[in-house]
Parts: structure tokens; C-alpha cells; sequence
């Protein structure tokens, strides 16, 4: 047997008690206000022109600051809660549903826990529904009175509890629904009799013989107090970490792009529907700005879903009337970069993770000339998606999108070689006679990467390079730890290999290992890269790092008397940056980078060419290289650790250094504090500490420089110990202001009136008998 789906309307009560009530409604609350993030809550559950909103007659300062588009009614006489709700009668008239109640002060509630009242109700067939919590402490709640069946017999408000009462937990959260049918009508009669609470409209269901139903929340961050400051930003923080909340993606079903693309779990955030979702936004942008004939082009990686998910990606496109050219094989991310710039298209789109756990999937997506979206243009694309249903989905079948032309089926690993061959010089390679072995760690390079190497009768080995989804059992990620087979291979190997090179699942990161196996830092090779092009290749300009890559890249270029640019993490303001001052070179210490005249995006697969190239042209060993640049720039040593990037230390860090910065650093003192993008300490004799929230993963990096090792292993057990709470490692106390912006932080709410308790008339906030 199936429950019937009724139809279903909100009325959000924020009439308020007085001007102060009122006020409260519009305080700060993690980025918006009390009374859009409980609107925001209602309208997940509740269609936006389904939602009612009561406001006082004479105040109009909720509806200014809400502003058009929603529906108003307006309370003259504040008589109480029933009474608020009655105001609602001409747009309730003839409606044949059920009808959601919540208060205007009640940011925390989640829709989660509306979806559950309102199952709840339905299941039950219900006449009246209530929200309630069992808490340690009751508070002002109104109590939930129960038989010795669990039936509820009464709801005894705040202001009338007996010391008996008092011993009950359950409480009266303050959300209700309620059969249109009987609402209105039974509103009227117990206003006649002078009685306007909507607690007394439960007590006479009740006494009619009615059954109510209810639902209980067991989260009693949703009933957090917003009386005082200190409530107020107790409050913010449950909304934050909310966000910041693994299930948070699950239970809002929301597309969220970070700083490479937007990623997910399969079968939580990553689903087939959300990929429908985002391509139908991205298509509405291409139509938007007039660019439809020139079409996308779609490619994947070997991920779970990346197929299946090209495809659905191809109907929407192709739905809308944008032509796709669609990718035959699974793809290295580069070569979709190479390929919007390359066949003019309005948009590139490649489905990976990139270095991702095997359970992830996700979408990166690529302008006409190859660059990635900033983030204005993302956090459209996503609001857009995230409001649409399957139903505003436009699609058609493959097998006809590709009859009538609108999908074109096309290859382009060869032109994308023939780039990269454009600017690696493959005769030089051919007669060092070099011998290599590659992990392409079960991605995507081998078959471009092995073209070019083979090209330049490079003699190559791959490991790790068949279809295999699950990557071994490990993340795809090119680092020290993963890459043990390729280091014992080059170690164990009796010199016979010069180099070995490792890319991530989808190839637009590197690793290296020397002759003798061992790891070389991205740092390193960076500065390797930019020595060899700048003062080998003769190819002049600066160079651009982001903000957690090495500062000895700033010490060479200035030995070249070139520019150099420290940006935030993320490529697309590596690229950014490279065209504002011409670099030859743009990296980032987690692998990637590129280079002048070449795509706008990293890649792993010409990053691993040029090195080659660089060997065989000065015919010397990465180490000897290395000794070269360090006789220009001196030694800097880095260290690197991350942790779990819990809800509640994603609050409480950046608080922490807000109101608590250090003076020094494990005795180190502190020159400058930067907080443009996570928590950067600059500290006397050029060293460095940065605490940052990966874009990517729920993780915490921390990254450290310094002038010895010693030194660098102490900044890292710093940054540890700050990271977990402990007070011990610094001074707190005032540093030099941040020179490049302060980054988010928690809000700091004004003064906050308190109300007086009980039930007030006409909806008010603060009425929590209810």
C-alpha cells in the first residue's frame, strides 16, 4: 500500500512581538540572516510561491529586507499565533492539501526534519502534526504530555508548567502541519471564543477525539536558543558546521563546486540526476550568451560512472541544441583542456575526480580558451542547477542526438600530441637514448604519454597503466607514499632506468623519482623547470606559484631579474596570474603546472615530456641539476602534513586565529599573518607556515618552510598542536595587520535584545511554548 502525496503550502510566521523581536529576525547568522536561513530551510521542503510569509502591519522592515518575490500577508492585530496564521485565510481559501507552519526564528531546523514531520503526517493521515525534541533540559519548550500508549493528550505551554511538568523532556519544537481542511475553520471558531494560540488548537483536536501524529529530532543543535550574543553565534557555528558536515551534500542533494571542479561521492552528491542538473545550467549559460552553435566538447576518465555519465552530459546538450563533440575513449584531463581552445568550442567538460578515493567521481569544466571558471561564474552555474527538478531537465536519446548530427563522435589524441611535440623538442630526446619507467597509477596518461615518449624512441616502461576503477585499492595521487613500486623499480633496478615518472588518475599532476629512487619534491622540480627553460631554453619571463609552493621560486626569478607572483591555491589563478605578467612558468607544489604557449591548465603528461626533454638536453642528473639552482637561490627545506577536516575544527581554527594570533611560532617570531586564502604566518628570516582547507577533500594542510630541517620539523609540530587546540604552542597576542584581505570568518553578531518569554501575540519569534 502507498500513502498518497498531498499538496502542501507553508506559512512562515514573522509578524513578531515588537520591534525587537522583529530585529532579531534580521540578525547576521553565517552569511545571511535568522530569517533567510529559516526560509531557506522551508523552501527545500516547500516550493518558494508556495510559502506564505506573515509580517506586522506597521513594520516593514522583515518585507524590505526580504524583498519582492515572496508572498505577504500582512497581521494587524497581533492576538496571538492562531491568529497569524488565520491572516493566511484568502490565499489558504479552496486549497485541498496540507498546510507546514514554522516560525520565523527557527534557522536551525533542518529540512531534513520538516521532511520527517511531514512523512510522518502523512503516514498517520493525521488531522494535526508537531515537531518535537527530548532534551536534558526543557528550558521555556512547551511539554508534550503522553498516555501510557505513547498517544500525546496534551501540550502544556511554557508559561503555565507546574513543577510536574517541568520533569517532562519531550518538548514542543514550534512546527506544525495541519489539514487545510479544518485549519481556518477551526481558527475562527476558537477565536470567537477568545482564544488564539495554536497549542490550543492541538488541545481541541485532542478533546474532539482526534489522534495526533508527531515527529522527534534528535540533533538538539536544531533547538538552539538565539536570545544573546553568545546564543546568536552558537548559532552561526551549528550552521557552519552543517555545512561543513560530511552528510551535508546527501541531505540537500546540492552540486558545490571547490577549487578543482566539482567533486562527490558516487551515489551521494555524484549522481547521474545532478549531472543532469549541472549540464542543463551550463547549456542554459551556452544559449544565454548566444554561443550555441559552437557547441561543447564531453570527454571522462576511467572512473565508475564517467561513461554513463558522458552520456547523460551528451543528451542534455544535445536536448537544448547544442552541438557535442563527444570524446570516443576515456581522456586525460589535458587534452580536454587542449581541446575547447583547439575546436572553438563554447566549453570543455571532462568527468573525473582526478586524484580522488575510487568512491569519488565529479566534473571539471573549461572556458573557450581552456581556463576554469572563477568562482562568480561557478556559483552561478550551481545555484541554477541546484534549483532545477528532473523535470526542467531538456534531453534526447544518444542514438538519435547522433542521428540527426547534434553529437559528433571524435578523437583528438593526436592533435593534442602534436601540440606538446610543438614545444618539447622530441630530436633531442631521440638521441640521449634515455630509458624511463612511468606509473600512470591506473589513469589516463598512458596512451599519450607513451606516443610522445615512443616519438622520441624513449625506451619506457608502464606499470600500473591497465582499466582498473578502483586504482589499486588507493587514491590516484602521485605522492611518496603511493608511488612505493615505482621507487623500488628505479632503486632495485641496477641503474638502469635514468628517470622514473608517475601521473594522477586523470594526468595533469606529476611525480618524479631520480636515478637513484628517490622522491623529488614538486618544489624542486619547479625550480628545476624554470632554471632549464629560463636560462637553457632562453625563454624569458617570471613565474607564478600559489601561496603553499616553495619562495625559492621568488629568489630565482629575482636572480633573472624576472617577476614572480604568489596567488591562492587553485589553477585557474596560476593561469591568471601568468597572463598578467607574461610568466613562462606557473606550478603549484601539489604537482601541477604548465607553461607559456602552452594549454591553460596543468598537465601531467607535457610536464613529464619536458623533464625528459630536460635531461637529455644538459645530459646531467637531476640531482646535479638541482645543486646548479641551489648555487643560486640556497636551500629551503618544506614539510607537509594534513588532517581530518572536521565540522568543528573548520569553525573553531580560523576563530582561533582571529582572536588569539600568534606573536611567534615555536619561538620564531611572527612578521606578518595572511588570510587571503586559509591562514598564512610569515615569520622572520623568510620562513613560512600555512594552515589551509583543501578545496578538494575534507582534509586540513598544513605546509611549513624553512632554513634547515630542524627548524622546518618544528614549524610542522606547531602547526600540529594549534591544530588540534592546544594552547601551549604560541603567545597570543597582536601581530602586523594581514596585507591581503582577511579570508571568511564567523560572524560576529551585534547586540541581540532578549525577549521576554511566554506567548506573546501574532507569531513572535521568541514565543518557544508554542
Amino acid at each position: 500500500m502507498t500513502t498518497a502525496k498531498r499538496a502542501l503550502r507553508a506559512v512562515v510566521l514573522a509578524a513578531g512581538h515588537d520591534v525587537a523581536t522583529r530585529d532579531l529576525l534580521l540578525q547576521p547568522l553565517a552569511g545571511s540572516t535568522v530569517i533567510e536561513q529559516t526560509l531557506a530551510n522551508v523552501t527545500a521542503v516547500v516550493p518558494k510561491q508556495d510559502v506564505i510569509v506573515v509580517v506586522a502591519e506597521h513594520d516593514p522592515s522583515v518585507r524590505a529586507h526580504l524583498g519582492e518575490g515572496w508572498n505577504y500577508v500582512v497581521q494587524t492585530v497581533q492576538a496571538g499565533t492562531g491568529d497569524a496564521v488565520r491572516c493566511a485565510r484568502f490565499e489558504l481559501e479552496g486549497f485541498d492539501g496540507d498546510v507546514l507552519i514554522a516560525y520565523g526564528d527557527t534557522p536551525l531546523l533542518r529540512s531534513a526534519s520538516f521532511r520527517g514531520l511531514l512523512w510522518r503526517h502523512r503516514l498517520k493521515a493525521a488531522p494535526f502534526s508537531l515537531l518535537t525534541a527530548v532534551l536534558a533540559e526543557g528550558l521555556d519548550y512547551g511539554r508534550i504530555r503522553r498516555d501510557g500508549d505513547g498517544q500525546i493528550t496534551g501540550i502544556v505551554d511554557g508559561a503555565d508548567l507546574s513543577a510536574d511538568s517541568e520533569q517532562i523532556t519531550e518538548v514542543n519544537v514550534g512546527a506544525y502541519v495541519v489539514d487545510n481542511a479544518l485549519l481556518i475553520p477551526e481558527l475562527d471558531i476558537m477565536a470567537a471564543s477568545g482564544e488564539h494560540r495554536l497549542t490550543e488548537l492541538a488541545q481541541r483536536l485532542i478533546g474532539q477525539g482526534g489522534t495526533l501524529a508527531s515527529y522527534a529530532i534528535v540533533d538538539a543543535g536544531e533547538v538552539q536558543g538565539i536570545n544573546s550574543d553568545e546564543e546568536l553565534q552558537a548559532a552561526a557555528d551549528i550552521v557552519l558546521k552543517r555545512l561543513f558536515a560530511p552528510q551535508h551534500a546527501v541531505e540537500t542533494g546540492e552540486i558545490s563546486f571547490g577549487t578543482g571542479g566539482w567533486r562527490a561521492l558516487i551515489g551521494e552528491g555524484f549522481t547521474i540526476h545532478n549531472v543532469r542538473r549541472l549540464c542543463q545550467a551550463i547549456a542554459n549559460e551556452v544559449t544565454r550568451s548566444g554561443r550555441e552553435r559552437m557547441g561543447v566538447v564531453i570527454g571522462g576518465d576511467r572512473r565508475f560512472l564517467s561513461r554513463e555519465s558522458v552520456v547523460a552530459a551528451a543528451e542534455v546538450f544535445a536536448g537544448n541544441g547544442i552541438h557535442v563533440h563527444l570524446l570516443t575513449e576515456d581522456v586525460p584531463t589535458p587534452l580536454v583542456t587542449f581541446a575547447a581552445p583547439y575546436l572553438g568550442t563554447a566549453y570543455s567538460l571532462v568527468f573525473t575526480a582526478s586524484h580522488n578515493p575510487p568512491q569519488w567521481n565529479g566534473l571539471k569544466v573549461f572556458r573557450a580558451d581552456g581556463s576554469l571558471p572563477l568562482e562568480d561564474e561557478t556559483g552561478a552555474l550551481t545555484a541554477e542547477a541546484n534549483g532545477f527538478s528532473q523535470a526542467d531537465v531538456v534531453s534526447i536519446g544518444l542514438d538519435l542526438a547522433t542521428a540527426v548530427g547534434l553529437v559528433t563522435e571524435i578523437d583528438l589524441t593526436n592533435p593534442y600530441i602534436d601540440a606538446i611535440e610543438r614545444i618539447v623538442d622530441v630530436q633531442v630526446i631521440r638521441r640521449a637514448g634515455l630509458r624511463v619507467v612511468v606509473d600512470a597509477m591506473y589513469g589516463t596518461s598512458q596512451l599519450t604519454l607513451g606516443t610522445i615518449l615512443s616519438d622520441a624512441r624513449c625506451r619506457t616502461e608502464f606499470i600500473h597503466d591497465r582499466h582498473n576503477p578502483l586504482f589499486g585499492g588507493r587514491s590516484p595521487a602521485p605522492d611518496p607514499e603511493r608511488l612505493s613500486t615505482l621507487i623500488d623499480i628505479v632503486r632495485n633496478g641496477g641503474r638502469r632506468f635514468d628517470l622514473g615518472m608517475a601521473t594522477d588518475g586523470d594526468a595533469d599532476r606529476i611525480a618524479i623519482i631520480d636515478e637513484q629512487g628517490r622522491f623529488i619534491s614538486t618544489d624542486d622540480l619547479l625550480l628545476l623547470i624554470y632554471w632549464y627553460l629560463h636560462e637553457v631554453r632562453g625563454e624569458r619571463g617570471g613565474v607564478v606559484r600559489n601561496l603553499a609552493t616553495t619562495h625559492l621560486l621568488d629568489r630565482l626569478a629575482d636572480a633573472f631579474g624576472e617577476q614572480h607572483r604568489e596567488v591562492p591555491v587553485g589553477f585557474k589563478h596560476i593561469t591568471a596570474g601568468m597572463d598578467e605578467i607574461d610568466a613562462v612558468l606557473g606550478g603549484e607544489s601539489s604537482g601541477g603546472l604548465t607553461v607559456r604557449g602552452h594549454i591553460k591548465g596543468k598537465d601531467g603528461v607535457f610536464a613529464c615530456a619536458l623533464v625528459v626533454e630536460m635531461l637529455a638536453r644538459t645530459g646531467k642528473r637531476l640531482g646535479e641539476l638541482l645543486e646548479t639552482v641551489y648555487a643560486i637561490t640556497g636551500r629551503l627545506h618544506q614539510r607537509e602534513h594534513g588532517v581530518p577536516a572536521t565540522p568543528d575544527l573548520r569553525v573553531e581554527l580560523p576563530r582561533r586565529m582571529a582572536t588569539a594570533a600568534p606573536r611567534e611560532v615555536a619561538g620564531y617570531p611572527v612578521t606578518r599573518i595572511d588570510s587571503y586564502d586559509g591562514i598564512k604566518i610569515h615569520l622572520e628570516g623568510g620562513a613560512w607556515a600555512l594552515l589551509r582547507f583543501s578545496g578538494t577533500e575534507p582534509v586540513l594542510r598544513m605546509f611549513v618552510e624553512a632554513e634547515t630541517p630542524e627548524k622546518a620539523d618544528r614549524l610542522i609540530t606547531w602547526l600540529e598542536a594549534f591544530a588540534s587546540g592546544d594552547p601551549a604552542p604560541g603567545s597570543p597576542g597582536t601581530v602586523p595587520e594581514p596585507v591581503r584581505g582577511d579570508g571568511p570568518q564567523p560572524e560576529s553578531p551585534g547586540t541581540v535584545p532578549k525577549p521576554v518569554r511566554g506567548d506573546r501575540p501574532a507569531g513572535s519569534p521568541m514565543e518557544r511554548s508554542r
